[in-house]
C-alpha cells in the first residue's frame, strides 16, 4: 500500500510583503528537510507515529519556526512549549504544556504517551517528566532568539496587546503509512506576549491535534482560541467518519465555521487510504507533501 507524509509550519501572515526572500528561502529548505526525515521512516516500511515524530523534530530544531527553538515568548520573556503527538492505530496519545527545558517536546509528548499513565502533562510537572525521562535538554538561552524578544518588546511597546496575527506559526506533520495507519504530531511556542500559562490548541487532543484510523490524522494552526471551542481536529474526523465526507470537504467546512466565529488558519490532513489534503484561510501557509507516489511540494504563500 502507498503511503504519505503532509507538514507544516504554521499558517498566518505569511506575504511576500512580510517575509524576506531569505526568510523563504530558509523555511523551505527547512519544510524539506522534515519531509526527507518524515519520508525516510515511511519508505522503510515504519510507522506513521514514528514519521510524524521525526518530521516535527526536524522543524523544532529551525529558528524559522514557532517551536522549540525560536519559540514565540510569553509576556515575561519566557519560551513556553506545547506539543501533542496522537496514533491513530488506538487513539492513543500524549501532550505536554508549558515546558520550558526540552529540546524536542514532540518527543517529549510521545513519551508522556508511552511511559505515563497520563495524556497531558504540564509546567513544572512536565519538566520533572522529562528529566525522569531522559529527555534531550534545553536552555532558555539555547531556546530564546534575539528576534523573537524584539518580537515581543515590540509588541510590548505598542500596548501588550494579545498577538492574534501570527506571522510565525505552529508546526506539525500527518502520516499515513504503507500498512493504512495514520498519526499526527504537533508542536508550537503559542502566540507573543501570552500570559498566565495560556495553552492554546496544539497540546489539546481534539482541538488542534486528532488520529484515528476510522478516519484520518489532523493537525492544526491557527487562532488557538477559536480552534479549541470548534474542536476543530475532531470535528473534521467527526464528519469524515459518521457524515462519509471526504477529507478535504470536511477540512473546509470545519475551518469556515472557525472563520465565522472569527478566527483564521489552516489544517493538515492525512487519510488512512493515503490521500491527504490542506487547508488554510490565512494569507499563507509554510506546507509540504510527498507520497510514495512522489508529487513532493513545498509552498509558503496563496490558497492551494
Amino acid at each position: 500500500m502507498s503511503w504519505t507524509l503532509m507538514i507544516h509550519g504554521g499558517a498566518g501572515q505569511m506575504t511576500r510583503e512580510t517575509l524576506t526572500p531569505a526568510q523563504v528561502e530558509g523555511a523551505e529548505a527547512a519544510l524539506g528537510r522534515a519531509l526527507d526525515a518524515g519520508a525516510a521512516v515511511l519508505s522503510a516500511d515504519g510507522t506513521a507515529l514514528d514519521a510524524v515524530e521525526a518530521a516535527v523534530r526536524v522543524l523544532e530544531d529551525d529558528p524559522h519556526f514557532n517551536s522549540g527553538r525560536g519559540a514565540a515568548l510569553t509576556h515575561d520573556g519566557i519560551a513556553e512549549l506545547d506539543a501533542a503527538i496522537m496514533d491513530g492505530r488506538d487513539r492513543n496519545a500524549g501532550s505536554v504544556a508549558g515546558v520550558t527545558a526540552t529540546r524536542n517536546p514532540v518527543s517529549l509528548a510521545r513519551a508522556v504517551m508511552a511511559h505515563s499513565p497520563h495524556v497531558l502533562l504540564s509546567g513544572a510537572g512536565a519538566d520533572t517528566f522529562a528529566r525522569e525521562q531522559g529527555c534531550e535538554a534545553a536552555t532558555q538561552d539555547w531556546l530564546v532568539l534575539p528576534e523573537r524578544r524584539a518580537q515581543l518588546e515590540e509588541m510590548l511597546a505598542g500596548g501588550g496587546k494579545f498577538d492574534v496575527d501570527m506571522k510565525y506559526g505552529t508546526v506539525g506533520a500527518v502520516a499515513c503509512d504503507s500498512h493504512g495507519h495514520v498519526a499526527a504530531a504537533t508542536s508550537t511556542g503559542g502566540v507573543t506576549g501570552k500570559r498566565w500559562g495560556r495553552i492554546g490548541d496544539s497540546p489539546l487532543i481534539g482541538a488542534g491535534t486528532y488520529a484515528d484510523d476510522r478516519a484520518g490524522a489532523i493537525s492544526c494552526t491557527g487562532s488557538g482560541e477559536f480552534f479549541i471551542r470548534v474542536g476543530v481536529a475532531h470535528e473534521i474526523c467527526a464528519r469524515a467518519r459518521i457524515g462519509g465526507e471526504p477529507v478535504a470537504d470536511a477540512a473546509k467546512a470545519v475551518l469556515d465555521e472557525v472563520h465565522a466565529m472569527g478566527g483564521t488558519g489552516g489544517v493538515i490532513v492525512a487519510a488512512p487510504d493515503a490521500s491527504a489534503a490542506w487547508h488554510f484561510t490565512t494569507p499563507g501557509m509554510y506546507r509540504a507533501r510527498l507520497s510514495s507516489e512522489g508529487g513532493r511540494e513545498i509552498g509558503v504563500f496563496g490558497q492551494a
